[in-house]
């Protein structure tokens, strides 16, 4: 069987096997996310598979850099890859998306032993700190007004009075018209 004949079988089974499970995505046919864990988990964990053009023959592309990793730490991110390249390298030529996924939910709990989550929201308050002085001097600044072009502002000119408002009833229905049809 070719590469493509390959992915083909293995889209159409992980279609089956994933229907409905709410941790599977799928990005695109030759990519794919599953979440390790429940949502509220702090040791929950995205992993995102994508395939090359010659996989299975090729180990595929494995990837951690979603934003739902990051308060896992690189070292613990490192880890888990590393030993899914080793899964990787043993399934060589054989269909291992599916494989990967269930290796991973099988073994989160070693994965995830040297967890400690990385507090996001202080690494956030630093970088507002660090670069609010930056951005004081441009809130001096004037807010340039939108720039119309000639057309616009005839057209702007032509709906409003001297005071640049909207004449009185200028959205209103025209009731004569109706009244007079009667």
């Amino acid at each position: 069987m070719s590469a493509n004949e390959d992915q083909e079988m293995e889209l159409e089974a992980l279609r089956s096997i994933y229907e409905g499970d709410e941790s599977f995505r799928e990005l695109s046919p030759v990519s794919f996310q599953y979440r390790i864990g429940e949502n509220g988990d702090p040791k929950a964990f995205l992993i995102e598979i994508s395939w090359t053009e010659t996989y299975p023959q090729t180990p595929p592309i494995i990837s951690m850099n979603a934003f739902f990793n990051n308060t896992i730490s690189s070292a613990v991110k490192q880890s888990i890859l590393a030993k899914l390249q080793e899964a990787v390298e043993v399934n060589l030529g054989t269909a291992m998306t599916y494989t990967l996924f269930e290796y991973a939910k099988d073994n989160k709990e070693q994965f995830m032993e040297n967890h400690n989550p990385v507090n996001s929201t202080t690494s956030i308050s630093n970088i507002i700190s660090i670069e609010t002085p930056n951005t004081a001097p441009s809130s001096k600044k004037k807010d340039k007004k939108e720039q119309l072009s000639k057309a616009q502002k005839r057209k702007l000119a032509d709906k409003t009075d001297h005071k640049g408002e909207l004449p009185r009833g200028w959205n209103w229905v025209d009731v004569v018209k109706h009244v007079s049809i009667f």
